[in-house]
């Protein structure tokens, strides 16, 4: 006597077996991510380091594979790469304090005084530049600053002319491309604050300014922190700034795109000098412990 027995199996539901693996279910959330971070960034910034140690043929201009430290050292003794770099630095330096020194007092109106149609007007008028191209918001900088342009149009018959085309510009221009990144979180870091501390701190006797240095500021320390990680981190790698207002003015970024094509091995060396700044910036950040809070 023989009996036979009939399986049938269903296919099993994709979510069901993720359910019932969950390194699968990680693999699965993380493969793109990872895939993107390490095939297409980490990947290109390993080849960035590479072609740095190459050399250019000075004859034929063209990059030939090998080792050589030349180009990284030519960072240090070539005056005009040096003066570049340390130019860069400090522009990108000025447009964070800039950027923070306009967001603190602008996110305490916001957060704590403003009225709601103020407050969504505000609103409007600091992510308005987002709103915009890149290249449009740095030739509508360059048309207000020309000769002819809005700033010498209202200030002129003060005896107030356009500063020109130089430093100030690309600082200012700078300003005005990245002030969002800096204020929007600072903004949301102040609105968190309960409106108690303040009553306590007037309670203890502390005045309008006392309260913001002692109480808010604190608080406000990681939002601004993020928000100077985007500022100095974008005007560091910036050009087309340069490149528009900035007329004679070097930086970082006009060197590494004037050599792309000329000598590709200058240009990849000194694309690793924003990079070791900005890490250099995350290390001294993360040794006040201001990024636990982020």
């Amino acid at each position: 006597m023989t009996t036979q027995f009939s399986l049938s199996t269903k296919p099993k539901p994709l979510s069901s077996a993720l359910q019932r693996h969950p390194k699968g279910r990680l693999a699965a959330l993380l493969t793109l991510p990872m895939v993107w971070l390490v095939g297409v960034y980490i990947l290109s910034l390993a080849f960035l380091l590479v072609t740095a140690f190459w050399v250019t043929d000075p004859f034929t201009s063209k990059v030939k594979p090998g080792f050589t430290l030349d180009n990284f050292v030519n960072l240090f003794t070539v005056p005009a790469y040096l003066s570049a770099s340390i130019r860069t630095l400090g522009i990108a330096a000025a447009v964070t304090v800039i950027c923070a020194v306009f967001a603190v007092p602008l996110a305490i109106f916001m957060a704590k005084l403003a009225s709601p149609w103020m407050r969504a007007l505000l609103a409007v008028a600091v992510t308005l530049p987002l709103w915009a191209g890149y290249l449009v918001k740095i030739l509508s900088v360059r048309i207000v600053f020309s000769e002819g342009g809005f700033f010498n149009w209202l200030f002129g018959p003060l005896g107030i002319q356009s500063p020109g085309y130089g430093i100030t510009v690309t600082i200012i221009a700078l300003v005005y491309l990245w002030f969002p990144y800096m204020a929007i979180p600072v903004y949301v870091a102040v609105s968190q604050i309960p409106a108690n501390l303040f009553d306590a701190s007037a309670d203890l006797g502390a005045r309008g300014m006392r309260t913001i240095v002692s109480v808010m500021l604190p608080l406000m320390k990681p939002a601004l922190i993020a928000g100077s990680i985007f500022t100095f981190s974008l005007s560091l790698g910036d050009y087309i700034a340069a490149k528009f207002v900035g007329g004679s003015t070097q930086m970082i970024g006009t060197i590494i795109a004037s050599n792309i094509n000329l000598n590709p091995p200058v240009a990849a060396a000194f694309s690793v000098v924003p990079i070791v700044l900005v890490l250099i910036y995350l290390l001294a950040v993360r040794r006040t412990g201001a990024l636990e809070n982020i």
